[in-house]
């Protein structure tokens, strides 16, 4: 497939012609081709989503709510079309593409839903006859840098709520999935929206730094939303902070589950195998800790083992539970967690094997700090289970990290899982539910290394939008002098 970028409205090819190829990870054939943008690229987007600022943003709630909901409809009616593209380009699964493609529908009639929900409020002032008031005013053009996992959910939610504030939008489109990415521009071009409001870039991967560096710095560009790595994560909002821009960012996770000893073990391991191995464990938010009290720690390992094993994986198109990784270096990854830990003294009680970059539902028990994956995201199938002797060290075991997105706490005892979700430091907390959960309109973002600000809601007003003091005044009021 052959594809163009989405610039003020019309298609677009790199300036200087250059394209990339992005690859199957399964069959190693062409997915896409793509424009490889440059520098001069990034700007003329720039240029296009400031050149439609003055409009947009001026356009009435009524209007922008009928369009963004004519995207959401466009863009439920692609998902075949969707679900074909990312399959191609990162290996995933048609259920997981399409619940995207729900999701994204949802966060979109969501970001319709708040356009009248915008509001300011009135401050009692001190001047005598004075009317003091706060607005919410669109901050400009905003730029939203998705990643490649989630790639409907995440690219969609890069720009809907900037797009429902008054802003208009850049999405820096995934060098691993140009053409999915780009199917979200196309649903907001076939639902009628004005030139430039939405933009759509691609890269090649070797361009990368100096496109986001261009866009970060371009004057047009007055807020930045990164969803992805932590070490990309601090390059952007340094560069950001460079020239004052606020940043929204979602980074890297690596969620706990507790289970403590008076859970219902059926639902946690339930719970535990749908977050570790959802989308290959390919989600900023899936269980990467099962943190397991002692006394009920060889039941639940051998009922997580045994559905493990019976998870299929395989080629995404068949009938699997996982896919492909993204990568052979995504999967040769898993290699090296496993044998680090089984080199450590950890053991391999199910999964454990690979096929190119189809790896098994993989569960090691026994895992302590010393090992790899007891410390660092996995971003695959491949999950630790941490024994503990208490609540205590369950707790001090899940904040023993330098991330904090996602957490679960499974127990009977409703009020001592709330205890314990007080103490665990993240941003996101479900108690007897798993660490993978999104809705449109729920608060959605990190603490400590997982990043700062929020997506969804009446949380997204507030990033995308900034408050203005205005006032009406006596015209003959006193002065001093």
């Amino acid at each position: 497939m052959k594809i163009s970028m989405l610039i003020g409205g019309a298609e677009a090819t790199a300036l200087d012609s250059r394209t990339f190829e992005r690859r199957d990870p399964v069959t190693g054939e062409v997915a896409t081709i793509a424009p490889a943008a440059g520098v001069a690229d990034a700007l003329a987007a720039a240029k296009a989503a400031a050149a439609a600022f003055p409009e947009w943003s001026q356009t009435g709630p009524g209007a922008r709510r009928e369009l963004l909901l004519r995207a959401a409809d466009e863009l439920e009616a692609m998902t075949p079309d969707i679900i074909t593209t990312a399959t191609a380009e990162t290996g995933a699964t048609a259920p997981w593409t399409g619940f995207n493609c729900t999701l994204a529908a949802g966060m979109l009639r969501e970001a319709a839903s708040m356009t009248t929900q915008i509001t300011g409020e009135i401050i009692p002032a001190n001047k005598p006859g004075t009317l003091a008031m706060a607005q919410r005013k669109p901050l400009g053009v905003c730029l939203g840098i998705a990643p490649w996992n989630a790639p409907i959910i995440l690219g969609t939610r890069a720009v809907a709520m900037a797009i429902a504030c008054g802003n208009t939008a850049i999405l820096k489109a995934s060098e691993l999935c140009p053409a999915t990415h780009l199917a979200i521009g196309e649903a907001f071009r076939r639902a009628g929206f004005p030139d430039g409001v939405v933009n759509v870039v691609t890269n090649a991967p070797e361009d990368a730094a100096d496109v986001v560096a261009a866009l970060i710095a371009a004057p047009e560009v007055r807020h930045i939303n990164f969803t992805g790595s932590t070490e990309v994560g601090r390059i952007i909002a340094q560069k950001a902070a460079a020239q004052l821009k606020p940043v929204l960012l979602e980074l890297g996770g690596k969620a706990p589950l507790i289970v403590l000893e008076d859970a219902d073990i059926d639902a946690a391991v339930n719970g535990a195998a749908f977050g570790a191995f959802m989308n290959q464990g390919q989600i900023c938010m899936s269980t990467e800790r099962i943190i397991v009290v002692d006394s009920i720690a060889d039941a639940f390992t051998a009922a997580l083992a045994a559905k493990a094993k019976a998870l299929p994986a395989g080629n995404p198109r068949d009938q699997v539970v996982l896919g492909s990784l993204v990568s052979t270096e995504a999967a040769e990854k898993m290699d090296r967690l496993i044998a680090d830990a089984k080199a450590k003294g950890a053991r391999v009680v199910a999964g454990g094997s690979r096929d190119g970059t189809i790896v098994e539902a993989t569960v090691i028990d026994g895992v302590t700090p010393e090992m790899t994956i007891y410390s660092q995201e996995s971003f695959g199938p491949v999950k630790p289970i941490i024994r503990v002797k208490d609540e205590a060290e369950a707790i001090r075991v899940a904040n023993d990290t330098e991330y904090g997105l996602s957490a679960a706490v499974y127990s009977s005892n409703i009020q001592r899982a709330m205890a314990v979700a007080d103490q665990i430091e993240s941003g996101i907390c479900h108690i007897n539910g798993p660490t993978v959960s999104d809705e449109a309109q729920m608060p959605f973002g990190g603490v400590k290394d997982s990043g700062y600000g929020r997506f969804g809601g009446k949380a997204a007003v507030d990033a995308f939008t900034s408050l203005r003091w205005v006032t009406i005044e006596d015209p003959d009021q006193h002065y001093p002098f």
